[in-house]
């Protein structure tokens, strides 16, 4: 499968752990096998739109919301953008930064 589909499969992968809800509760939710609803959140299978519409319900968000995968980036990209953030903050919000990210 192509980019939409990994992006999309990613974002209600995200939408559903900030729900705090496992894959087989939202399977459950949604009556769907939960070997499906893993397909879906690996980009193997794209759903059909009523399956969107059942997500976007059982996730509380709005279909067009399950589409705003803008936040995901290339790893260039987020470098760039850490790089951008690291140079506008001053010596102690670097250092506090770079604490976070040893330990990570």
């Amino acid at each position: 499968m192509g980019e939409i589909s990994k992006n999309l499969g990613l974002r209600i992968k995200e939408l559903r752990e900030k729900r705090g809800l496992t894959q087989l509760k939202l399977a459950e939710i949604l009556n769907m096998e939960a070997s499906n609803l893993s397909k879906i959140e690996r980009g193997v299978q794209i759903p059909k739109e009523e399956s969107l519409e059942n997500i976007s319900r059982a996730l509380e968000v709005e279909v067009k919301e399950l589409f705003d995968y803008s936040h995901f980036a290339d790893k260039d990209s987020l470098i760039t953008k850490i790089n951008k953030i690291l140079e506008l903050s001053d010596e102690k919000t670097v250092q506090k930064y770079y604490r976070i990210l040893i330990n990570l």
